[in-house]
């Protein structure tokens, strides 16, 4: 290969932002806030590079202040979605063929238009339609983002140098080729960096993608299709649709070029999609790369040699940034008996200092919860919380809607490690504690392991060498993102691989080069140099006598 055929930019984690008291980026986020506040957008779908409308306008409010408009967005139908795919697949051709020097600039350039002018836009976006604190805001949709679009650049480029070897006389080479049809992305509302990711990383291998984001995250959708369109992707290769899930799933399972799903969400809904995929298999061009990344019940587990102040910041920061409506939120705790009364104390001591409301006040560490649906199904697991002899609600447990969706920081103590919060996913801010004797350490490692079938995320904390490493290994199957002293959330592209196994997914490890290879379909060719003359070998030769 041409020498600096790979010197591309290096892939460097983007820095956060403080946006301390007095600083130019907080008051230039404050700025965009109320900018976006005072207007009320109306938001198309976005196929082939137009703006779709419709006739049915779907109002977008805050989830801290249901009573604001933000503005309006168009939802489409199962023919909107015919053309999305339409559109993917006229794009193909010639995305396909483009040099993967410049898809790779159309990213590099999206990731620093995210750290430049469109960094003020995306957080604030994330934070009106999202409910998200300004500091969650930057780390998830300015700097992850970019993240995983340098770092992807950085992974297509260490795919197209694994090459193979070859012998004298014979050149063997790998042609990384785009899948051939088109990949549908479905995304979710807790990160906005997931939602750009998903159909961005397919796209870079010089696949098309149709999107359909969530209903709660369509403002920040909208803000990440407008980054692509300034920073040069040609029209069609990703399409934006806002339909319902079942709208478009209808219509895209069914269809002949449907090349693979790169999916997060629920558990249910992507074993449901897997099953329509297995029912339609032989209507497909070719077998569907199936990626996902859906629930879990993430643990942290603790010995009495903890840090135990170490831990209860875990637990707080763990359970209850972003309301615990992330992936990997700590949501079940495991605690020796000799060692809870102090870390009770010193996570009641923390929470009792957390604010919570609007993420436009920069103070408050908690806001809003993203629907009426979400806020309903935690208010009644807290509540039956209250009345059950099985558990007790030790800090918070209050919930009120009536300006938004607001569920106060809630620590529930089981008192059966198979108590209903420490089994189920409830992806909100509420913790369930559960008090092991001791003695018990090895019994109650097998009940975690055993308790959920989610394996995304956990932690041990510990300042016991023997112990740590045991338990790393006695629960090598329960998390594919593990931590040692430190709570389990948090992951930084290029640095922990993303992603889980059991009921959590595929574990293809979001921003990895293990993930760009599901979206290349391989094509190996020899070429050799002095093809034989003759079919015979020299075992075939008479002996000489």
């Amino acid at each position: 290969m041409p020498k600096g055929f790979f010197n591309v930019p290096v892939a460097k984690n983007e820095p956060v932002k403080s946006y301390a008291p007095g600083s130019p980026e907080r008051a230039s986020l404050k700025a965009k806030l109320a900018e976006l506040r005072s207007k009320e957008v109306e938001l198309p779908m976005i196929i082939g590079g137009k703006e779709v409308t419709t006739d049915r306008r779907i109002r977008i409010a805050p989830p801290h202040e249901i009573k604001h408009t933000l503005g309006h967005y168009y939802q489409g139908d199962e023919s909107h979605v015919q053309m999305a795919i339409d559109s993917a697949l006229d794009a193909r051709e010639q995305w396909a063929a483009m040099g993967w020097q410049h898809r790779a600039s159309i990213f590099l350039k999206a990731a620093d238009l995210l750290a430049g002018p469109y960094r003020d836009k995306i957080n604030a976006a994330t934070m009106l339609g999202q409910s998200k604190n300004a500091f969650q805001a930057e780390i998830d949709a300015a700097c992850e983002m970019a993240d995983f679009f340098r770092f992807g650049v950085k992974c297509m480029t260490d795919i197209y140098k694994m090459q193979p070897e070859s012998a004298p006389g014979i050149w063997n080479y790998n042609e990384f080729r785009p899948l051939e049809g088109f990949v549908f992305a479905l995304t979710p509302f807790n990160f906005t960096s997931i939602a750009g990711n998903l159909p961005a990383a397919p796209a870079m291998m010089g696949n098309v993608a149709v999107w359909k984001p969530s209903k709660t995250a369509v403002y920040s959708a909208a803000v990440i299709m407008e980054l692509f369109k300034e920073a040069g992707l040609p029209d069609g290769v990703i399409n934006l649709v806002y339909v319902s899930g079942p709208t478009a799933a209808k219509v895209v399972f069914e269809h002949p070029e449907f090349a693979g799903i790169h999916f997060t969400g629920s558990t249910g809904v992507f074993q449901g999609i897997w099953k329509t995929i297995g029912e339609n298999i032989y209507k497909y061009k070719s077998y569907p790369r199936i990626v996902g990344e859906t629930g879990g019940k993430d643990f942290i587990f603790a010995d009495n040699t903890v840090d135990r102040q170490a831990l209860a910041i875990a637990m707080v920061r763990g359970a209850f940034e972003y309301q615990g409506q992330k992936c990997s939120a700590a949501s079940r705790c495991y605690v020796p008996k000799s060692i809870w009364a102090d870390v009770k104390k010193r996570v009641g001591k923390a929470l009792s200092t957390v604010k919570m409301g609007p993420p436009e006040d920069f103070t408050n560490f908690v806001n809003a919860v993203i629907d009426e649906a979400s806020f309903d199904k935690l208010a009644g697991f807290i509540d039956r919380a209250k009345e059950d002899a099985d558990a007790e609600v030790i800090f918070g447990g209050n919930h009120d809607k009536s300006v938004g969706y607001f569920i106060e920081p809630t620590v529930i103590q089981a008192k059966k490690p198979d108590y209903a919060t420490m089994v189920e996913e409830l992806f909100g801010p509420v913790l369930t504690v559960y008090v092991y004797e001791d003695n018990k350490l090895d019994e109650t490692l097998t009940i975690l392991d055993n308790t959920s079938i989610y394996a995304l995320t956990g932690a041990v904390m510990s300042q016991d060498r023997y112990n740590i490493e045991k338990i790393t290994k006695r629960l090598e199957n329960s998390a594919g993102n593990f931590y040692i002293n430190d709570k389990p959330t948090g992951a930084v592209v290029g640095q922990q691989p993303f992603g889980g196994a059991r009921g959590s997914g595929t574990d293809d490890k979001a921003g990895s080069v293990f993930n760009f290879l599901r979206w290349t379909s391989i094509r190996t060719i020899k070429e050799n140099f002095v093809p034989p003359h003759d079919y015979m070998y020299p075992n075939f030769l008479p002996d000489n006598e």
